[in-house]
């Protein structure tokens, strides 16, 4: 497994491959994030072994209309990383939390 650093990203597409989602899409509407940021972390987590990868059956994909989608689920080493990418996420929302509610601006 080559290494990948532990950021929001990462942490974020981690925990929601682990939560089921799948496919490109779903995970980006599970994260918020655009697709020019999930599509980079998912093929840098694919290729350092946190993720494997692979394509739906092109019968499935045709029978619903619509191109093949390729498939994410967690290796044994991304499994093992979720507690540093539920801690990362956790000190996100530390931070947050710390930063208060954003103040209104009068008009």
């Amino acid at each position: 497994m080559g290494a990948i650093r532990m950021t929001q990203v990462t942490a974020l597409v981690l925990r929601a491959v682990a939560t089921g989602h799948r496919y490109g899409f779903d995970i980006m509407e599970a994260c918020g994030l655009p697709s020019g940021t999930v599509y980079p972390a998912l093929r840098r987590m694919d290729k350092a072994g946190l993720l494997r990868s692979g394509w739906e059956a092109a019968e499935a994909a045709h029978a619903e209309g619509r191109p093949r989608r390729r498939t994410y689920t967690l290796a044994p080493s991304g499994r093992e990383a979720l507690g540093e990418a539920d801690a990362k996420l956790a000190e996100v929302r530390r931070l947050l939390m710390d930063l208060g509610p954003t103040p209104v601006e009068e008009a």
